[in-house]
């Protein structure tokens, strides 16, 4: 096998795990990625067609392949995979760039073992999650695994918040954005009460209760987000 033949498998690898990875990818997406043709990418799904590979085109669209094609013998429960989400923002703060390369490609092979279900949740929330270092190494929450499950499952929580000035009060709110700064970790959600986005650091959070009820999903990301309120 020459060079070429060698780039051209582990590509092809590559591609296959990217489609068990996201819902749907377009050659153009790919063509950058791989940093080829879009003709080559157009050949390289030809080549895993043929190999039986059961990828569907949605036209205009993209890529996508066949809900629940080769079944994986390893699974990972949602707040696992929950936890890699967090542990790969953390290593994007890390300044050795191929570190950062290895770590994403091994984390887009753990998503690719996980139901089409989960692997929307985990995309949901590594686009909703922002991460600073926290110095001080303190553990100031022990909820966060539950609010992420409430962020992407649309659920409605209902906590006890104690502000500033130390005055508690009872909240309806619905989970949109996590992001850790220096010092804590800052829960961004729509408050009923307020009828507003709203701020609510973990650690003033005295009690919380993930709802049933479902609220409708807010169709932004986390950046439209900053730049309509910032």
């Amino acid at each position: 096998m020459n060079e070429n033949d060698t780039k051209r498998l582990s590509r092809l690898t590559a591609i296959l795990t990217q489609l068990q990875t996201k819902r749907l990818l377009t050659a153009s997406g790919l063509a950058d990625k791989f940093n080829v043709s879009i003709r080559t990418i157009y050949r390289d799904i030809r080549a895993l067609e043929n190999a039986g590979v059961p990828i569907l085109t949605e036209e205009g669209k993209g890529y996508t392949l066949m809900e629940g094609y080769k079944i994986p013998p390893v699974m990972f429960t949602e707040s696992q995979a929950n936890a890699l989400i967090l542990a790969e923002q953390l290593v994007l703060k890390n300044k050795d760039a191929s570190f950062i390369k290895d770590y994403i490609e091994a984390v887009d092979k753990i998503k690719a073992v996980l139901r089409q279900s989960e692997k929307d949740k985990v995309n949901l929330l590594a686009d909703r999650t922002r991460f600073e270092q926290n110095n001080n190494r303190e553990r100031n929450s022990n909820s966060i695994s539950r609010i992420q499950q409430a962020l992407t499952g649309f659920n409605l929580i209902k906590i006890e918040y104690s502000n500033e000035q130390n005055k508690i009060s009872v909240r309806m709110i619905e989970p949109f954005a996590l992001i850790s700064t220096n010092e804590n970790w800052l829960l961004i959600a729509w408050c009923r009460l307020r009828k507003e986005f709203r701020y609510f650091r973990l650690d003033r959070i005295l009690k919380f209760d993930v709802l049933a009820e479902n609220f409708e999903p807010h169709k932004m990301t986390l950046q439209d987000y900053f730049d309509k309120y910032y």
